[in-house]
C-alpha cells in the first residue's frame, strides 16, 4: 500500500478542494457583439452626380491698356476692391515723355498753322491786285489746307497720349474680389497682358463637365440639387444656365454652369460642390448593399431593436453604386445592420454602434 507522507496530505486535499471549486463555479457570461447600424433613410434619385467648383458668373482678367514695367501692386489676391479704386500702377516715366513729345508737336501745328494762315490771307490780297498768278495762290492755299489737318492730327495724338498716361494706372469699373494675381511689381507686361484676376461675387455658379452621353438627362432635369463637401447638411437649389455646344478637346466632355439660387453668406468662391438632378423618392428607402441577406427565402435585412437582433424580409426596388433601394419591408429611421448580419441570429443581443456617414468622413 502506497503510503503517504505527512507532508503531502495536507497539499492534496488543498489541491482536491480547488479543483472543486472551479467545477462548482459559474460559467463565463457569451461576450455581447457589436454591430455597426445606419438609420433607414429615403433613397436620393439614381441621377447623375457631378463634382464641381463654385464659381462666379462674371469673372475677367484685368490688363494694362499700355505696356511697361509695373512700379506697384496695391491690392492682393482676396482683397474685395470698389468701382475706380486704383490697383496697379505702371513706371510712368515713358508715358510722360510720350504725353510731352505729343505737347510739343501739337505746339508747332499751331504755330505752322498760323503762317500759313498769314500767307495764305496775304496772297488771297495780292491775287486780288494781280500781282501774283493763280497757280501761285493755289500753292499757297493748299499749304493752309495741309496745316489745318497737320493741326488735327497733332491735337489727336496729344489726346491719345494723354489717355495713355492714364492707362499707366489700373482699376476696376465694378465692385469684384481679386482672385488671382497674374504679374507682380518689377514685370514688364504688354498692352493686354493679364495682371489681375477678378470676379462679382453677387452671382454663384458651379462650374461642371458633362459626359455627352448626359447631355439629354441634365436638359430635361426638372430638379438640380448641389451639396457642399465643406458644408453636408447644407443643400441648395440650382439651374442649368449655361451649356457648352462643343466638347473640350482634351477631355471630351461638355463644359456647364449651374446657378446657385439664393445661395448663402457661407457660399464662398473655389468650394468644392456636388451637383446631382432629380429629387428624393419617398417611397424607397436605402441601405447599403452589405446589408442586405438572401440565403434562398427571399432578400431580408436585419436591424436592432430593443438591444436585440430582428429579420425584416424586404422587396428591392433596384440595386445601385450607392446602395440597394427598399422599396418594402423597412420603415424609416429603423437601424439596420450594415455588417456581419449574415453572422447573426434573431433574439441576439447585441451593442449597436451607428457608422459615420460617407459625407462625414474625413
Amino acid at each position: 500500500m502506497l503510503k503517504i507522507s505527512s507532508f503531502l496530505l495536507p497539499l492534496l486535499l488543498i489541491g482536491g478542494t480547488l479543483l472543486g471549486g472551479c467545477r462548482g463555479g459559474d460559467a463565463t457570461p457569451p461576450l455581447t457583439p457589436v454591430v455597426l447600424i445606419q438609420p433607414a433613410a429615403g433613397a436620393p434619385s439614381a441621377g447623375a452626380t457631378y463634382t464641381g467648383e463654385v464659381r462666379a458668373r462674371h469673372e475677367v482678367d484685368l490688363a494694362f491698356r499700355v505696356g511697361g514695367k509695373i512700379a506697384a501692386r496695391l491690392v492682393d489676391a482676396g482683397a474685395e476692391i470698389k468701382v475706380g479704386q486704383p490697383l496697379a500702377r505702371l513706371d510712368p516715366a515713358d508715358l510722360q515723355l510720350a504725353a510731352s513729345s505729343a505737347r510739343a508737336q501739337l505746339a508747332s501745328a499751331e504755330s505752322e498753322l498760323a503762317n500759313a494762315r498769314a500767307e495764305h490771307e496775304r496772297y488771297a490780297g495780292l491775287l486780288a491786285k494781280k500781282f501774283v498768278s493763280q497757280a501761285t495762290f493755289d500753292a499757297k492755299d493748299n499749304a493752309f489746307n495741309g496745316a489745318q489737318a497737320r493741326l488735327e492730327q497733332a491735337r489727336a495724338q496729344n489726346q491719345i497720349s494723354g489717355n495713355q498716361a492714364a492707362y499707366g494706372t489700373l482699376s476696376s469699373e465694378t465692385s469684384a474680389v481679386v482672385t488671382a494675381v497674374l504679374a507682380d511689381t518689377g514685370q514688364v507686361v504688354a498692352a493686354g497682358q493679364p495682371v489681375l484676376r477678378v470676379a462679382r461675387p453677387e452671382e454663384k455658379e458651379v462650374a461642371i463637365a458633362v459626359p455627352e452621353s448626359r447631355l439629354a438627362e441634365i436638359r430635361t432635369a426638372k430638379e438640380i440639387r448641389v451639396g457642399l463637401w465643406a458644408a453636408p447638411a447644407t443643400v441648395l437649389t440650382g439651374e442649368l444656365r449655361e451649356l457648352s455646344p462643343a466638347a473640350d478637346q482634351a477631355t471630351r466632355t461638355y463644359a456647364a454652369r449651374i446657378r446657385l439660387i439664393a445661395p448663402p453668406p457661407e457660399v464662398r468662391l473655389g468650394m468644392t460642390a456636388r451637383v446631382q438632378l432629380g429629387g428624393n423618392t419617398a417611397s424607397e428607402l436605402l441601405v447599403p448593399l452589405g446589408a442586405v441577406i438572401d440565403i434562398g427565402g427571399g432578400p431580408f435585412v436585419r436591424v436592432v431593436k430593443d438591444g436585440k437582433v430582428v429579420s425584416r424580409p424586404v422587396s428591392i426596388a433596384s440595386f445601385r453604386e450607392d446602395g440597394a433601394a427598399i422599396s418594402s419591408g423597412l420603415q424609416t429611421g429603423e437601424a439596420v445592420i450594415v455588417s456581419g448580419a449574415a453572422k447573426l441570429v434573431d433574439g441576439q443581443a447585441v451593442q449597436a454602434r451607428p457608422l459615420t456617414p460617407p459625407d462625414r468622413q474625413r
